[in-house]
């Protein structure tokens, strides 16, 4: 709720503020509200948060914060058909783990229902709403268009009292779903027709996840809202552009109802990112048809999604502040998300070494039974985190990836009679392939230089570095190859193809048999992994409960490489 002593510090003068911060700052030197500056962020608790909640998250909670003000986390709970307390519970964990805390108890807009019941009231009583007994299909056909006003409703001239009286048989239940609303009493010719007498109340028999069946009658987000603000006391509304041609409803509220401030509204562009859907009942398709396994697969932008993938709070945070805030609409390059979330897990992540696609390796010179053990960094550049162990043995493994027995011009990998450095350890050369009955290759045998460990050979030199595990010290690893879901920029553009007709085929490619550093066998579960030459890793614990064995998701490559044969 408002905190009336809350005082407020604007940013420094020399930072350049986008429009709603400077508006913001205008009205805090102005001494408007008295200099307070209160937000909220008001999800409905019908569905997940996703990567657009996460923009308004730091919009809202990140301005009240700057200036010292509080944020309200209020939920829209005014359409029980779709809500539930499973999304309230995630959505409140998704704005703890971006990193916010909302000021006092979270609200409802179900906490004020008898309040926003008496303010529709009051407006009855002055003539400025009525209750139609029109279909909601002749309300909306006679609404009107741009260029044509609407039609009066045959029922927009009854009486106070006869109004005052069918509101009240609306509360109790002598009235169907959908048989009448209560409307404002506006002008069925302004020019936005969101102002031709919007409805403000309509009646769902539905049981309320808070109220149960106290109430049959629910109030519409275009009343709910200006009331809900101006109760707890927000100062700055702020609000998707979609919501731009609502805000003359949003003031003719706060006009008519005696609340107790006014809250000014502000509208910014939402966030749209490219090869992504983020429509709730499109998301809600993907998992009802199977397309993905539930709200939280890492390849949804759900916010669930992103963090069970690996994004962090962090390159979240560091994204909504690398794209700003403005007023007119666009698409954002998902690549700026994935630069963030990498920007982000270079500096924290421990190095190891995992090999996907595992190809035998014998040295045929390092002794039998011999085993040493060899000091890698965790992190290269941050001596901080510490050293690791990894075990050198007669029997590694490499990628199946970084052999072939025909190399291309400038091949920086193993070949026959070509040697490779083993990151971390010695040098060795390819002697001879070992194939199976169906001609596939199965085993290399190598030698190593054994003056290399750490130094460079003499006389010759390796085509490259590559990654490798023992055979004998290293864990078996399950790994899920995420990639964007969608293989089309805009995968609802087009009106002739169904969306769900662009979904990536190698969005997600399983792997099984992969080995990893003895490290990996208990990863921690909050902890992001980079697997050199490989990308960034996140320990997945549904995963991994269920198989049995450590199971670790991708979470972004180590560079871009879209538009590389995609």
């Amino acid at each position: 709720m408002s905190n009336d002593s809350t005082t407020t510090q604007a940013p420094d003068d020399g930072q350049s503020l986008d429009f709603i911060r400077s508006i913001i700052k205008k009205d805090v030197e102005a001494g408007k509200y008295g200099g307070r500056v209160q937000t909220r962020f008001p999800p409905e608790p019908n569905g997940y948060l996703h990567i657009g909640h996460a923009k308004s998250i730091c919009l809202n909670f990140g301005v009240a914060k700057e200036y010292g003000g509080v944020c309200n986390l209020r939920f829209d709970d005014t359409n029980p058909a779709k809500e539930e307390v499973e999304y309230v519970d995630s959505i409140k964990e998704d704005v703890h783990w971006m990193g916010f805390d909302w000021d006092g108890q979270a609200c409802f807009a179900s906490d004020y229902f008898e309040r926003i019941h008496d303010y529709a009231v009051k407006l009855i009583e002055m003539g400025k709403a009525y209750v139609d007994h029109q279909s909601a299909e002749e309300i909306r056909a006679a609404r009107g268009t741009l260029t044509e006003p609407g039609t009066p409703s045959p029922h927009r001239d009854r009486s106070v009292e006869e109004n005052l009286d069918l509101f009240r048989r609306m509360r109790a239940r002598e009235f169907a779903d959908g048989e009448c609303v209560l409307r404002a009493r506006i002008d069925m010719a302004a020019a936005n027709v969101v102002m031709r007498d919007p409805t403000l109340y309509r009646i769902k028999h539905v049981a309320h996840h808070r109220t149960g069946d106290a109430w049959c009658i629910y109030p519409m987000y275009d009343f709910t809202h200006p009331i809900s603000d101006a109760l707890e006391g927000v100062t700055h509304s702020l609000c998707t552009l979609e919501f731009e041609d609502h805000r003359p409803l949003y003031d003719w509220v706060l006009e008519n109802t005696s609340v107790p401030c006014r809250p000014r509204q502000i509208e910014f562009a939402r966030l749209n990112l490219n090869y992504t859907i983020t429509s709730k009942r499109k998301l809600k398709r993907l998992v009802d048809e199977g397309h993905v396994e539930g709200w939280n697969d890492p390849r949804m932008p759900t916010i669930s999604g992103m963090r069970r993938r690996g994004y962090t709070p962090e390159s979240l945070r560091m994204f909504c502040d690398m794209i700003g805030v403005n007023k007119a609409g666009g698409t954002v390059d998902v690549g700026m998300l994935e630069h963030a979330i990498r920007e982000d897990l270079n500096s924290r992540a421990p190095r190891a070494m995992c090999v996907m696609r595992p190809l035998r390796v014998t040295l045929t010179n390092y002794p039998e039974g011999q085993t040493e053990t060899l000091t890698l960094p965790v992190h290269p550049q941050n001596p901080d985190m510490g050293q690791r162990e990894v075990t050198w043995s007669r029997t590694l493994y490499i990628d199946r990836e970084d052999f072939v027995e025909e190399p291309p011009r400038k091949w920086k990998r193993l070949a026959p009679d070509q040697a490779v450095r083993l990151r971390g350890g010695y040098v060795m050369t390819c002697r001879e392939v070992v194939r199976d009955g169906s001609g596939e290759i199965v085993e290399l045998k190598c030698e190593y230089d054994p003056a290399t460990l750490g130094v460079n050979p003499e006389g010759y030199k390796p085509n490259g570095v590559i990654h490798w595990v023992s055979a004998e010290d290293s864990v078996d690893v399950g790994i899920n190859l995420y990639d964007r879901l969608f293989n089309e920029e805009n995968p609802d553009g087009d009106k002739d193809t169904d969306f769900v007709d662009h979904i990536n085929p190698q969005s997600l490619v399983v792997l099984e048999g992969a080995r990893a550093e003895k490290n990996l066998a208990s990863p921690r579960s909050d902890l992001p992994y980079q697997f050199e030459r490989e990308g960034y890793f996140f320990f997945d614990a549904q995963q991994s409960q269920a198989q049995g064995k450590p199971v670790l998701n991708r979470t972004v490559t180590l560079r871009d490489s879209w538009g590389k044969g995609k």
